[in-house]
C-alpha cells in the first residue's frame, strides 16, 4: 500500500525555484514507486503551483503574504511571507485533511519551532537541507552538499535521526543516471570538445548574470566559433532583455525556456557557465565542466567544495562577469585539456542514484 507524502517547499522571485524543484525530483521517484504526493506552496510572485500540477500532483496554494517582510541580514525568515505560526497553522490543516505518512520540509525559513508542531499531523518528517545553521525535529535529514558531513548535523537533530549527507545522495531525475554514460564516455575523447557552451544561471536569475555573462562571451577571442545554449525559467524577470541582447551579439545564441530535457541538453554541452545551486549536481553527474557563480550566500559553500575538488573554476562577483569571463574563458579555449579533467573529478562526485537512496531510506523507516 502506498504512501501518502506531502511537501512544504517554495518557489519566489527572491528564493529561486530550486528547492520545488529537486522536491519535484523526489516525488516523481516516490510516484513511480506507488506512493502518492501533495504539494503544499505559498502563492508567492514566482510560485510554481501550475508546474507542480503540470507533472501530476495535487497542490494546495496557501495564500500570499499581503506585505512581503523585510530581509534580514543572515536571516531567510522573510521567505516564508507569513509568521512561523501562521505557516503552521495553515500548514497543519491541510496535513489533518489529506493524511500524512511522511512530510517533506524544504525551506531555509522553517526549524524545529516549526516542524514540531506538525508531529501530530504526520508520521514522519523528512528535512532536506543545505545550511546545518538550525535544529530541525526530524526523523531523516539529507543534505546533498558535497563535503557535508554527519557530524554537521549531529547536534541539530533528534538522537534517533537518520542522516544522508553529501553530493553521493543529491536529488537528481533518472534521465540523468541515464545519459551519463555516454555523456561520460563523449568527454573522454581526445582532445576535449569545446564546441557548445551552456548558460544557466538558475530559473530566476534575479540579477541578470545572464547577460553579464552574454557580453563576456561576446569580449571573447573565438567565442563566436562556439554555439551558446542559454537556459531560462519563464518567471524570469530578464528574460525579454536576454533574449534581445542574444540577438544583438555577434555570437551563436539559442535562448530555452522552461526545458524538460535538461539532462539531454547538459550531455551534448561541452562546458558549463553556470550558478552554484541545484544544476551543480546534474552537472557533476554527466561530467560538465563549469565556470561556476556564486549568486547567493547560501551558494558558496558549494562553489568552494566543488572548486577545492578540481570540478570547476570559479568566477568573481556578477557585476565583474563580463570582464572576467574572457580571460577564464580564452584559457580553456588554449588549453581544453583542463576541461577534461574537470569533467573526471566532477564525474567522480556524483552517480545519480541519490534519490534511490533518500527513497529506500523514507521505506525502510515508514
Amino acid at each position: 500500500m502506498g504512501l501518502q507524502i506531502c511537501f512544504r517547499a517554495d518557489a519566489a522571485l527572491w528564493i529561486g525555484t530550486g528547492h520545488v524543484m529537486r522536491c519535484l525530483t523526489l516525488a516523481d521517484a516516490l510516484s513511480a514507486a506507488g506512493h502518492d504526493c501533495h504539494f503544499i506552496c505559498r502563492s508567492h510572485r514566482g510560485h510554481l503551483l501550475e508546474v507542480i500540477h503540470g507533472r501530476g500532483y495535487t497542490t494546495t496554494a496557501l495564500p500570499a503574504a499581503v506585505q512581503q517582510a523585510e530581509p534580514v541580514a543572515g536571516s531567510h525568515a522573510h521567505w516564508l511571507g507569513v509568521s512561523v505560526e501562521q505557516d503552521a497553522a495553515d500548514t497543519a490543516a491541510v496535513l489533518q485533511s489529506v493524511g500524512c505518512d511522511w512530510l517533506v520540509v524544504d525551506h531555509y525559513a522553517l526549524d524545529t519551532q516549526w516542524e514540531s508542531r506538525m508531529r501530530a499531523c504526520c508520521r514522519h518528517v523528512l528535512v532536506i537541507d543545505d545550511l546545518a545553521d538550525r535544529a530541525h525535529d526530524c526523523d531523516l535529514l539529507l543534505d546533498q552538499t558535497y563535503s557535508r558531513r554527519p557530524e554537521d548535523y549531529r547536534s541539530l537533530v533528534p538522537a534517533a535521526a537518520q542522516l544522508l549527507c553529501g553530493s553521493a545522495n543529491a536529488l537528481l531525475r533518472a534521465d540523468f543516471a541515464a545519459q551519463r554514460e555516454a555523456s561520460l564516455t563523449r568527454r573522454a575523447a581526445q582532445p576535449y570538445p569545446l564546441k557548445h557552451i551552456l548558460v544557466s544561471m538558475g530559473g530566476v536569475d534575479a540579477d541578470n548574470a545572464t547577460a553579464q555573462v552574454l557580453r563576456g562571451l561576446a569580449a571573447t577571442p573565438g567565442a563566436g566559433a562556439l554555439a551558446v545554449t542559454v537556459i531560462m525559467g519563464g518567471q524570469a524577470p530578464w528574460l525579454a532583455e536576454v533574449q534581445q541582447l542574444s540577438q544583438a551579439l555577434t555570437l551563436d545564441v539559442t535562448v530555452r525556456v522552461d526545458v524538460s530535457d535538461m539532462a539531454s541538453v547538459m550531455a551534448q554541452a561541452d562546458l558549463a557557465i553556470g550558478a552554484a545551486g541545484a544544476t551543480a549536481w546534474e552537472r557533476c553527474c554527466l561530467g560538465l565542466p563549469t565556470l561556476m557563480v556564486v549568486l547567493a550566500d547560501n551558494q558558496r559553500l558549494v562553489a568552494e567544495g566543488l572548486r577545492a575538488a578540481g570540478a570547476v573554476h570559479l568566477l568573481p562577483s556578477v557585476n565583474s562577469l563580463a570582464k572576467s569571463l574572457p580571460g577564464l574563458l580564452g584559457a580553456l579555449i588554449a588549453d581544453p585539456g583542463q576541461l577534461q579533467q574537470m569533467s573526471q573529478r566532477a564525474a567522480a562526485l556524483v552517480d545519480g542514484a541519490g534519490v534511490r537512496r533518500v527513497l529506500d531510506a523514507m521505506e525502510a523507516l515508514a
